[in-house]
């Protein structure tokens, strides 16, 4: 049986194991910057179906709430201003979840919206 010193056998496969740290890292990142983005697109639609239904005398904080999933709920807080020079303004401030949705909050974003109020003159 010969013994090989400068045999790379197993090379490929050391290297691999090195670089998965690395590589889950990576994936981590990557998923927190789509929680990102998905939490921005939330907030702004929950505000728009807010000043929708505000302009419209609705339920303001119902309808943005409504629009917002599960674990993006739990920290949300609409706030519906009252109708000032012909428009009402909603704001949506949800907290960014730290890589799974439900668990934490990083930082709070916040979603706005306006629309013409058509309700009864106040």
């Amino acid at each position: 049986m010969r013994v090989h010193r400068d045999d790379d056998k197993g090379q490929v496969a050391v290297e691999f194991l090195g670089m998965v740290p690395l590589i889950l890292l990576t994936l981590a990142l990557l998923w927190q910057v789509v929680l990102v983005g998905y939490t921005y697109s939330l907030a702004g639609n929950a505000a728009d179906e807010g000043a929708r239904a505000a302009a419209v005398d609705g339920d303001c904080e119902a309808a943005a709430m409504r629009h917002l999933d599960g674990a993006w709920a739990s920290g949300a807080s609409p706030f519906c201003g009252p109708p000032s020079g012909g428009m009402v303004t909603v704001v949506v401030t949800v907290r960014v979840p730290a890589l799974v949705p439900g668990f934490g909050g990083l930082f709070p974003v916040e979603g706005r919206a306006g629309a013409v109020y058509e309700g009864e003159a106040r």
